[in-house]
């Protein structure tokens, strides 16, 4: 193989540098030190066109993987390995650049408040975020917002080049013998379990007041006020309040269906009435048509729901648990037809282990909050409707169902095939990865600093 660090597990890498780039209390728990007054010692060290990988990238998944040993000696080459995969993706950029692989604003804006809407849940509050790191959400966005985008196309272009590689059972099977028996992985105890979700409904009295505040807005438009200033003072959206509201151009389909109907019945200068799509209320002013794209500006607000308006969908949740263990309807359509998690609700409603996209996850690596409650359930129970919070911080409420318990057990065809098929799978991709890295390594510019010189980034191991 090219590399032996997993290519999948590099872009995860990446992520993680997404966070440790802002976030000196990460490094202090990957137990990297920095003297007080001083920086931490960075440059540049390979060039890829115009893609670069610093120092600091390096050292900070080294750092992780130092973490993860947990005091047991690292390869000697494992600096070589994890430079051998950051340029891989960086030459997956500089390719993209040349094969006009991009991504939309949109994904990268929803992306970022993911991200962030996540940090916050974790930490406590937007305040706090801001506290500990001595700058605004806003700034902490921006910081974000390049490194996503560059995570998003290498995720893209490494679609584009194994997206098609499949495995048939029996390469699956062949994978499996050659697995030494001493090396079979032992399994803990793994369940399945499905969930679904029904969010909290915004409550009447903040919906008037958001719907009452855009009309006034746009009574101010319409009397000469400047709509992009009253968008950056006024906008929920964080990707465009700073814009003045500014989308950018999209094509059909690109933009949630709400809001794209109304700004098909615009002419330029134009604004819509009130509009509501799942992200809240829009006040939408059309700018221009450009061929089969158009550009629009918004202003965004988004009511909050109140504790009390759990309560229709703790009514929905406790009807359709009723439904399911009476046999009227299995939990599969049940989650399919009302689940707001779109992740797991096309999956039957089970939560998917996303190291090998199959349904049985390790019980001892269970979100505390879904392991304290399925404990003690026997297989089949479903429970009452709990409160939960989303990814991106909203109130809702769920239902958990316990669908399978397996002992724990060393790996075999039988019980675990989706999780050999997986790495089956993961080697054939990462084949098809190198094939690819063979054919373009020579499109492209390349320097490496001399401290890495003996890493020989170009060369492929022995297979």
């Amino acid at each position: 193989m090219l590399v032996k660090v997993n290519r999948i597990a590099a872009l995860a890498l990446l992520t993680l540098l997404l966070l440790l780039g802002f976030a000196p209390a990460s490094r202090a728990q990957l137990g990297i030190s920095r003297p007080k007054g001083q920086q931490l010692l960075d440059g540049i060290i390979v060039k890829v066109d115009n893609q670069i990988v610093l120092r600091s990238e390096v050292e900070l998944i080294y750092a992780q993987e130092a973490a993860r040993a947990e005091g047991k000696p690292l390869p000697p080459d494992l600096k070589c390995k994890i430079l051998q995969s950051l340029v891989l993706n960086k030459l997956m950029l500089a390719r993209a650049e040349v094969d006009s692989v991009t991504v939309t604003d949109q994904q990268v804006n929803s992306e970022v408040d993911r991200r962030m809407a996540y940090f916050v849940q974790q930490i406590g509050s937007e305040k706090r975020l801001e506290e500990q790191y001595n700058k605004p959400i806003k700034s902490l966005k921006d910081d974000l917002r390049p490194q996503i985008r560059d995570q998003l196309t290498q995720q893209k272009m490494q679609e584009t080049i194994t997206g098609k590689v499949t495995v048939t059972p029996r390469e699956v099977a062949q994978y499996f013998t050659k697995v030494p028996k001493d090396s079979l992985p032992y399994f803990s105890t793994e369940v399945e379990v499905g969930q679904i979700v029904v969010p909290a409904q915004v409550n009447e009295k903040a919906k008037q007041a958001a719907i009452a505040k855009l009309n006034d807005l746009r009574a101010q438009v319409l009397a000469g006020a400047d709509f992009a200033t009253l968008a950056k003072a006024n906008s929920e959206d964080p990707g465009s309040a700073k814009e003045g509201g500014y989308l950018g151009f999209f094509k059909r389909g690109e933009l949630v269906p709400e809001y794209e109907a109304a700004s098909m019945k615009l002419e330029p200068g134009q604004m819509s009435p009130v509009v509501q799509s799942q992200f809240g209320f829009h006040l939408i002013q059309f700018i221009e048509r450009k061929g089969n794209t158009y550009s629009t500006r918004h202003i965004l607000l988004k009511p909050e729901t109140g504790t009390a308006d759990a309560g229709a969908s703790a009514t929905l949740l406790t009807k359709l648990r009723r439904q399911i263990l009476s046999d009227s309807i299995s939990f599969a359509k049940a989650a399919k037809d009302n689940s707001s998690d779109k992740s797991s609700s096309s999956n039957g409603g089970l939560l998917q282990n996303r190291q090998d996209n199959g349904s049985r996850l390790p019980l001892d690596k269970l979100d505390p909050a879904i392991f304290f409650t399925i404990d003690t359930m026997k297989v089949g129970h479903i429970t009452p409707p709990l409160p939960y919070r989303t990814d991106d911080g909203k109130d809702a409420m769920r239902i958990l169902w316990l669908k399978s318990n397996t002992p724990p057990h060393q790996a075999n065809l039988n019980q675990d095939y989706q999780k050999i098929a997986a790495a089956a799978l993961n080697e054939k991709r990462n084949k098809a990865l190198d094939e690819w890295f063979l054919k373009n390594r020579g499109t492209v510019y390349l320097e490496i600093a001399p401290e890495y010189a003996q890493c020989k980034v170009l060369d492929v191991a022995e297979k």
